[in-house]
């Protein structure tokens, strides 16, 4: 990929003299952070017909609204499809994306599929209906891709759900798994892309509001107050909070795995291990304290070193 994808980052509607200092500045960051996460997982190739999911949450929006931009001055041709999975939800607002994806003048698709009364008949009341509701989900956008002659679905995932997910893998499910930039679909058909890997949400919640985005809630899910990825979610913007930086020190982490430094065998061959006599930079360091900056965030507690 061309480092064009990152340079001349400015691009903004109507005039730009208006724009506040700081709102020139947010979309001059999520305009480089989207081409830096493209650049980096080739995420977006010549001839490529994206289908730009659509949820009609902030996310979604901030997604296709960059990438939109982004269409402009790329160093390949690539052509987008904004789709939306109406669900059926009670009162659920048909008329707002149709209307806006319109005003936009985007290629677009809305896809009615029932899957309200599904979920509602096979879930218990009270419990999390996010599981089912995915899978129906997945399986209707993967036949609509296939109809719109798609090759790569893009989710709005942004850089703190990706965080949560790691968290909620390793709390719930026992696994240093997370959420990744780029994979296979399900059924090996698609690539799946997540242009806002890089994005904070906080910087989403700003241009969403900026842009006027016409935000529609998911009433079908979204009043399950104690989700664990609710929870997970709450954790790390107290962390953040407390301590200013260290979402995007753990973020950076899950691009700097050391497998030889975990325990997971089928990535290490510790079993058939064996001494070579050649110095290891990467070797044992257990004993080593570990070269961390010093802590500059207020408040944080002093580490403590045990000499042995």
């Amino acid at each position: 990929m061309s480092a064009v994808w990152i340079e001349n980052e400015v691009s903004t509607f109507g005039n730009t003299a208006k724009i506040e200092r700081e709102t020139h500045k947010l979309e001059k960051r999520l305009c480089r952070q989207v081409g830096q996460a493209i650049i980096d997982y080739n995420m977006i190739e010549e001839g490529d017909r994206v289908m730009v999911c659509m949820s009609g949450g902030k996310d979604s929006y901030g997604m296709l609204d960059i990438l939109l931009k982004m269409q402009q001055r790329a160093p390949v041709q690539f052509e987008l499809v904004a789709v939306n999975l109406d669900q059926k939800q009670p009162g659920f607002p048909d008329h707002i994306l149709p209307e806006y994806l319109k005003s936009m003048g985007v290629e677009f698709h809305i896809e009615t599929q029932d899957t309200y009364s599904i979920v509602k008949r096979n879930i218990p009341e009270g419990k999390t209906m996010c599981s089912l509701c995915s899978r129906l989900r997945r399986g209707i956008l993967y036949k609509v891709a296939r109809e719109l002659k798609c090759n790569k679905l893009a989710l709005g995932h942004h850089r703190d759900d990706m965080l949560q997910t790691f968290f909620l893998n390793m709390f719930f499910g026992g696994k240093l798994k997370g959420m990744p930039p780029k994979l296979t679909s399900d059924n090996g058909e698609f690539i799946v892309i997540r242009p806002l890997a890089y994005v904070a949400e906080k910087d989403l919640v700003r241009w969403a509001e900026h842009r006027q985005f016409p935000i529609i809630p998911c009433s079908l899910c979204g009043s399950q107050e104690n989700l664990q990825r609710k929870q997970a979610s709450k954790m790390l913007k107290e962390w953040e909070k407390q301590y200013p930086g260290r979402a995007e020190t753990m973020f950076t982490a899950l691009k700097n795995v050391v497998p030889s430094h975990l325990m997971d065998s089928k990535l290490h061959d510790f079993k058939n291990l064996k001494t070579t006599g050649v110095p290891d930079e990467d070797g044992d360091k257990a004993f080593d304290e570990e070269p961390f900056s010093p802590p500059t965030f207020s408040g944080l507690p002093a580490m403590q070193v045990v000499t042995l």
